[in-house]
């Protein structure tokens, strides 16, 4: 990842606190040359090193063969948006604002039934809002679903974290590119929702 020393993070506790708050990660491994790609949510757990990555993927999802003892890159995506000249006091040109933590770890299978059960109820936990639905062993679902489902555990090894937030800018003008950040994320977020529902809900069934 490209890192001007101006954008680049280096406090862990930030890097920790983007993969918390956006688990949503891309994880990528190579086979025969070729990246393969799936997109999954990631649960970090603190240990005495940097840490570890707990998740989960469907069995048919042959993504999980290469994590059995392998390295891979993952990508976490905090927020981003179009910062205009507009939003500050003094002449800039247009830029991108964004978050991203990279991190590279070795992935290894968790293949006893009730630690996969385990984690899921620990990521159920954790994603979860307070009083929210809550996940146990007895599930009928997810006794059903077990079968299909590969736990797996991503050991951190290393970390990057880029977060360009026109940190060369002058104070009351990053505050404008903050605002905006805030404004748009949420904004954008909402109308893109509604867009994309809006073209799906023929497909949704009534009942």
């Amino acid at each position: 990842m490209y890192p001007p020393n101006l954008h680049q993070e280096l406090n862990y506790e930030n890097a920790v606190l983007t993969m918390k708050e956006f688990p949503l990660a891309t994880v990528i491994s190579v086979k025969n040359n070729e990246p393969v790609i799936t997109h999954m949510p990631l649960v970090y757990q603190e240990n005495a090193d940097l840490g570890s990555l707990i998740g989960h993927i469907d069995k048919n999802n042959k993504h999980y063969e290469l994590l059995d003892n392998q390295y891979v890159d993952v990508v976490f995506h905090g927020p981003d948006c179009y910062i205009s000249p507009t939003y500050y006091s003094t002449k800039q040109l247009p830029t991108w604002n964004y978050v991203k933590v990279h991190v590279k770890g070795k992935a290894t299978l968790i293949k006893d039934k009730n630690s996969v059960m385990d984690s899921l109820i620990e990521m159920n936990d954790f994603l979860e809002e307070p009083g929210g639905f809550e996940l146990n062993k007895e599930n009928e679902k997810m006794n059903h679903f077990i079968k299909y489902i590969q736990g797996f555990a991503i050991e951190i090894t290393a970390w990057e974290g880029k977060f360009k937030l026109s940190q060369d800018k002058l104070k009351k003008d990053l505050e404008g590119a903050k605002q905006a950040l805030i404004r748009k994320t949420t904004k954008g977020c909402t109308a893109y929702i509604e867009q994309v529902y809006s073209k799906h809900k023929n497909k949704l069934k009534d009942s």
